[in-house]
């Protein structure tokens, strides 16, 4: 191995990262120079962005409008993951049972400083369906519990609901949210109809996959505590998009998010919050008797697992503030607004999510009139060479529009004007 101590070893390796967006110099010049002005501002500048653009491996044969899903991971994190990977592999069973753990702890802390928890009321998953199938599966559910969602939620997680009430006979209430709401009290009021004496869970979007709804977490929190019910909020498109914190949202039980998604970590990350005091009483999914009932750490016995991964996080999270995330969210909520408002008006074109900027961020869905959301889906790839997801049920009927900050104004351009030509 050389003369170096055990000491110095690990620390060559891959204990530390060093990535930060200063490590490409025209990002960092370009940092420099607006580090005065107003996320507001900075959101229309098309120079500025086109420079952000030039960090990430966008590709050339399509334009890709469907980052919701898993967007692309910044080159210089994808770099340093992929330096990871070999650093690992080098060394093998020597990192993985010496500084594994401790690594991964450190991806942790800084995780839960940008939620705004502790790192003991925090876990990495693999994604935000693990997340939220660990509180779901693990509660201790008795037969006649209530369980309230709503028909927008993601499918795996009403799909886990079912599973209990047939595991453990409860009763799943599930509300319809609608793509207009009114206002703030609407939404609560809907899911405050469906809670009784015997509801004993509420899980609500940060932000609606399918639409792209931002719902008044904070007001429907504080609701459902005054009824003693526990709040379990799927934050998977709201963290690294939005800018706030948990004690923004009023003191949710539980938490989870994907971090593929707005952070932009490779592929394989999640996170999941639980609330101190809420630990103790969840059923871990793969039992770890080496772990107390109060370590939030029984929850994340993984078993052997890509650990560059965890690594990368770090990597994502220095990317991630380089940029800021105000600027992140003034930049995403300006692309949507870019062609969703050129759109609005047309009669043959339907917009599924709200015109009140507060109530959406990166993620419009939108529909043409004569038009099934799998055939709009394939005429803008086939012809446009736009890539969309189709959306269809749960009374929203479109695509799935999702730009990203290396999207730019002129491919939006190219698809407001493909969705008028299909409109006729």
């Amino acid at each position: 191995m050389s003369t170096l101590s055990k000491r110095q070893f690990l620390k060559s390796i891959v204990g530390a990262t060093t990535l930060s967006v200063g490590d490409w110099p025209d990002l960092n010049e370009a940092l420099a120079q607006v580090r005065h002005v107003s996320s507001a501002e900075l959101a229309t500048k098309e120079d500025f962005w086109a420079t952000i653009r030039t960090a990430y491996p966008v590709t050339n044969d399509f334009i890709q409008l469907e980052n919701g899903y898993y967007s692309l991971a910044a080159q210089p994190v994808m770099d340093s993951y992929l330096q990871h990977i070999r650093d690992i592999n080098s060394v093998s069973s020597y990192y993985m049972r010496t500084r594994q753990f401790s690594d991964k702890r450190e991806s942790q802390t800084k995780l839960a400083a940008l939620l705004g928890c502790s790192p003991d009321e925090l876990i990495i998953t693999r994604n935000t369906t693990e997340s939220l199938d660990t509180v779901i599966g693990g509660l201790p559910w008795k037969a006649g519990d209530e369980a309230v969602m709503a028909e927008q939620d993601y499918g795996a997680m009403l799909d886990m609901f079912r599973l209990q009430a047939r595991r453990h006979g409860i009763v799943n209430r599930v509300i319809s949210l609608p793509n207009h709401p009114k206002s703030d009290a609407e939404i609560v009021n809907l899911y405050e109809k469906a809670i009784t004496s015997k509801t004993r869970l509420l899980m609500v979007c940060h932000m609606v996959n399918i639409t792209g709804q931002i719902l008044p977490v904070r007001q429907i929190v504080e609701m459902a505590h005054k009824h003693n019910v526990e709040v379990l909020v799927d934050g998977a498109h709201a963290f690294g998009q939005l800018a706030f914190t948990l004690p923004d949202l009023g003191g949710c039980d539980y938490y989870a998010s994907s971090l593929h998604k707005w952070l932009g970590t490779p592929l394989g990350a999640g996170l999941l919050y639980v609330r101190k005091d809420k630990i103790e009483p969840l059923w871990p999914l793969f039992a770890d008797s080496s772990v107390p009932d109060d370590d939030i750490r029984k929850l994340n016995h993984t078993g052997t697992h890509p650990v560059a991964t965890d690594l990368a996080i770090q990597d994502a999270i220095k990317f991630h503030e380089g940029i800021g995330i105000e600027r992140k969210e003034a930049r995403l909520r300006y692309l949507q607004r870019y062609w969703t408002d050129r759109v609005r008006n047309n009669p043959n074109i339907l917009l599924n999510t709200s015109e009140t900027p507060t109530r959406s961020c990166a993620i419009a869905n939108v529909g043409v009139k004569g038009k099934a959301p799998a055939e709009l889906a394939k005429l803008l790839f086939d012809r446009y060479k736009i890539f969309t997801v189709a959306i269809d049920g749960a009374n929203v009927h479109g695509v799935r529009v999702t730009p990203h900050l290396y999207t730019t104004t002129a491919e939006l351009d190219q698809f407001v004007k493909a969705l008028k030509e299909l409109a006729g």
